[in-house]
């Protein structure tokens, strides 16, 4: 059994202090004062957090999951651990079904190995279902409508596909998910009229990737899928880096959302926690400058940004308290992929993730199924 003291704990609704957690592999609860054979953590006045979780990440260290190797894959989870993320799903790009179907195949391997990273939950598959017109950084070359059989082999792993609705003949691939598997559906690099949204909602999309970047936009006469996204009971991914969205809309999209669809995501590359200079994403070049990554053609190519970057400046742009804020990116892409009986929360029982945030959101310690991952408490 493991204790924290002197912290200021972060529950869903609360912020605790002058109370000890207690842990082991899972949430124990909380106490006033330790008994004896008890290992301390002291926070510092820190806060405690649940470990953050990414459900949208290609990358990091100078890695992509599209390497398609196992040992890329582990660099990611020890990149962004560092940073709080207790736990992620690596994303796919649009590329041969022969490098998609690799690149799964290492994902599904990574999920049960034991390492000192962040904890592999599954795959996000974002393409190669995607229209052409806002591909963004994806590759048109292997674009192809949706097709069930293509995905067959991999219910298993994939917890998401992000796809463009319009291509689906009839709807009959979001039904067919929806009917056949747990895959959460999220609408992306769309062409999809606001009628064509609302109607993939109802046959069982229920997240938006990446609102406003790669899709039709909100217009007073011609809503969109943005406009499907504010007026509907979805979750919506948003990049909070201060490039991909204006942050001036933060607040605009959480009066419209409510802070239980919001979804904090990082879309990182390869070039995340490196310098700037010239890298790939998808088979394509990739210029990072000044903390965008975009290619050749000006567009922008993911993020390198941090979990907790994003949520330091979603807080810096709205009303939400710390804890809510967390929320964003633990809770709520927790209960998105249908994971928040165990992970997203520090309530009893659940896994014992955890992370130690200052102020601004620096990570001090990042603790995974009661594991120490990384610690830079006494630093």
């Amino acid at each position: 059994m493991k204790a924290i003291i002197n912290g200021k704990i972060l529950t869903e609704n609360n912020i605790i202090e002058d109370k000890i957690l207690l842990f082991d592999n899972k949430i124990r609860g909380f106490c006033d004062k330790i008994e004896e054979n008890i290992e301390i953590i002291d926070a510092k006045g820190l806060y405690v957090s649940p470990g953050l979780i990414d459900i949208h990440v290609h990358g990091s260290c100078n890695c992509d999951v599209m390497d398609k190797s196992l040992t890329s894959i582990k660099t990611i989870g020890n990149g962004i651990k560092t940073n709080g993320v207790t736990s992620f799903l690596p994303t796919t790009m649009t590329m041969s079904k022969e490098d998609i179907y690799e690149a799964l195949d290492t994902i599904k391997k990574s999920i049960n190995i034991k390492y000192d990273g962040a904890q592999i939950l599954g795959a996000h598959l974002e393409g190669p279902f995607i229209n052409s017109k806002y591909k963004g950084a994806q590759s048109d070359k292997f674009i192809q409508p949706p097709n069930f059989p293509f995905i067959e082999e991999y219910v298993d792993v994939i917890k998401i596909i992000s796809y463009a609705p319009e291509v689906d003949d009839n709807f009959n691939f979001t039904k067919e998910i929806k009917d056949k598997t747990d895959i959460t559906l999220s609408i992306a690099h769309t062409n999809a009229t606001y009628e064509e949204a609302k109607l993939a909602i109802k046959f069982g999309a229920s997240n938006i990737t990446h609102l406003f970047n790669a899709m039709t936009p909100l217009n007073h006469r011609e809503l969109g899928v943005v406009g499907a996204a504010l007026t509907s009971d979805v979750y919506c991914e948003i990049i909070c880096d201060n490039i991909h969205v204006n942050p001036q809309l933060y607040q605009f999209v959480l009066n419209n959302k409510g802070k239980d669809k919001v979804i904090l995501i990082t879309d990182c590359m390869r070039a995340g926690c490196m310098a700037d200079g010239k890298y790939d994403l998808g088979g394509q070049d990739v210029f990072v400058k000044d903390g965008a990554a975009r290619l050749s053609t000006g567009n922008l190519a993911g993020s390198v940004l941090n979990l907790n970057k994003a949520v330091y400046n979603f807080i810096k742009n709205t009303n939400l308290s710390i804890n809510e804020a967390i929320n964003l990116a633990s809770l709520n892409p927790a209960k998105s992929i249908n994971m928040d009986k165990t992970k997203g929360s520090l309530d009893i029982n659940k896994d014992a993730d955890i992370a130690l945030f200052d102020d601004e959101m620096n990570c001090y310690m990042t603790i995974s199924n009661g594991e120490i991952i990384f610690n830079n408490l006494d630093k």
